[in-house]
């Protein structure tokens, strides 16, 4: 039986979509908005769309101009890769009534894992540990909100309820602070997702933040294939990842392992999911759960040799999951570095034409993206432009062979961040694996000025 997908997405993940769908015979149709008629998996796609004008809302955010691409072509399923719709419940849900199978989850697993409050709650039950904090709606009375607080500790942080990609937080180290806090991370809640609903958590000061990368066949079956390590952020956007996480206590890591494992089996979880969490002194913390691939994912491929944007496809055609737990064979270590269209000195996005490049190759090394010498990087989207990875028998081989990867790579006619990557991997904290999520705002950048 043929199939045929749509990709709806851009950049470097539609590329990634669209040589998933080719390995495995799969027609694709790729939409595109007016500005990014150029893109680079246009060229190579069996049937191609414009979905709207420049600006996401009128293109990759529309959910009527997608499904109408995907009735015109005669599609079977939608691939929403990430960001844009990917985890939008709404989406999925109208893409299967449309008779166009949504591939990711079930829609209500996407809406329960979207709500952060209830996620935390649905995977406390499946013996995952939480963040101690209040997930209630806040009291009105001051003093029963104190006694809250109290019983928390200080400091905490607010969050948005419908929160992602860093926003919509705020710490509070104070009582002081409480009051003004709450109101402006309410009013930046409501601005950025339409709900203004937060709640309150425990600030874990100083941790990791670590990854596990499930895959489910949406029938009971699931297998995990180990860890990330993505703690070098700033402003809660990731910047380098790196598979296996390094240094985590075995013990509780395989319990982790098989309570996410065993929440995917009992949900029936379909497709593949990421759960992430903060780790503090040997103790893990769910945060979040992202149901759909994540930008970092080919550091879990280098490892383990497991294609996930295919299995994606498969799960979703009913062929389930490739190979099974004691299938997966980890080998040594990998490393990612996003390259995106900034100025490294203020990271302010710096759009324009890409005049000359040259792309990192070799031995153990990977290189993901969607730009070429003479593309217009557009103001519109995600400042993502390539993301290198390296693999190598050692976490050290690993990143020697990215300081090399980086030093052969070029871009012209724009600013990029490459420069920070440069430095960060001949940074002494970074190279010792001492280095937590704050690191870089904290100490990092004050040395690098």
């Amino acid at each position: 039986m043929s199939h045929k997908v749509l990709i709806a997405n851009r950049g470097e993940i539609a590329l990634r979509a669209l040589r998933a769908c080719r390995e495995l015979s799969i027609k694709t149709v790729s939409v595109y908005s007016e500005v990014d008629r150029d893109l680079k998996h246009l060229r190579f796609s069996d049937e191609t769309v414009c979905i709207g004008a420049a600006a996401p809302i009128d293109s990759y955010l529309n959910i009527p101009s997608i499904l109408s691409a995907a009735e015109l072509t005669e599609v079977d399923a939608i691939y929403p890769g990430y960001g844009f719709l990917a985890e939008n419940a709404d989406f999925a849900d109208q893409c299967n009534k449309s008779g166009f199978k949504f591939i990711g989850p079930e829609t209500q697993t996407i809406r329960n894992m979207g709500d952060k409050i209830t996620a935390k709650n649905f995977v406390a039950k499946h013996n995952i540990p939480i963040v101690p904090g209040f997930s209630d709606e806040l009291p009105k009375d001051k003093n029963e909100l104190k006694n809250i607080i109290n019983q928390i500790g200080y400091p905490i942080i607010l969050k948005a309820t419908a929160g992602g990609g860093g926003r919509g937080m705020r710490v509070v180290k104070s009582e002081n602070d409480l009051s003004s806090a709450i109101e402006i991370t309410m009013q930046e809640a409501a601005n950025a997702f339409g709900n203004d609903q937060i709640y309150i958590e425990k600030y874990i000061e100083n941790p990791k933040h670590i990854e596990i990368q499930v895959v489910g066949d949406g029938k009971g079956n699931a297998i995990h294939l180990g860890t990330r390590d993505c703690s070098m952020q700033r402003r809660h956007q990731k910047i380098i990842e790196e598979a296996p996480a390094p240094d985590l206590d075995i013990n509780n890591l395989n319990s982790i392992l098989d309570s996410c494992v065993n929440l995917c089996k009992e949900i029936n979880y379909e497709g593949v999911g990421t759960l992430e969490f903060l780790y503090e002194n040997n103790k893990f913390y769910f945060i979040e759960m992202n149901t759909r691939i994540q930008v970092e994912h080919p550091v879990t491929e280098m490892i383990t040799g497991f294609d996930l944007v295919k299995a994606q496809l498969r799960i979703a055609l009913g062929l389930g999951i490739e190979l099974n737990q004691d299938e997966i064979i980890f080998n040594g270590h990998a490393i990612e570095c996003r390259i995106n269209a900034e100025d490294p000195e203020n990271f302010q996005p710096c759009p324009g034409k890409i005049t000359k490049m040259h792309t990192a190759g070799g031995f153990g090394i990977r290189y993901d993206s969607h730009i070429y010498s003479g593309y217009d990087v557009p103001p519109f989207y995600d400042s993502l432009l390539a993301k290198i990875i390296t693999q190598a028998n050692s976490r050290k081989s690993s990143i020697k062979r990215m300081q090399s990867a980086l030093d052969e790579f070029f871009v012209e006619g724009i600013k990029t961040n490459q420069t920070l990557h440069q430095n960060i991997l001949d940074d002494e904290i970074f190279l010792k694996n001492k280095h937590t999520i704050n690191y870089l705002e904290n100490e990092f950048f004050k040395n690098y000025e």
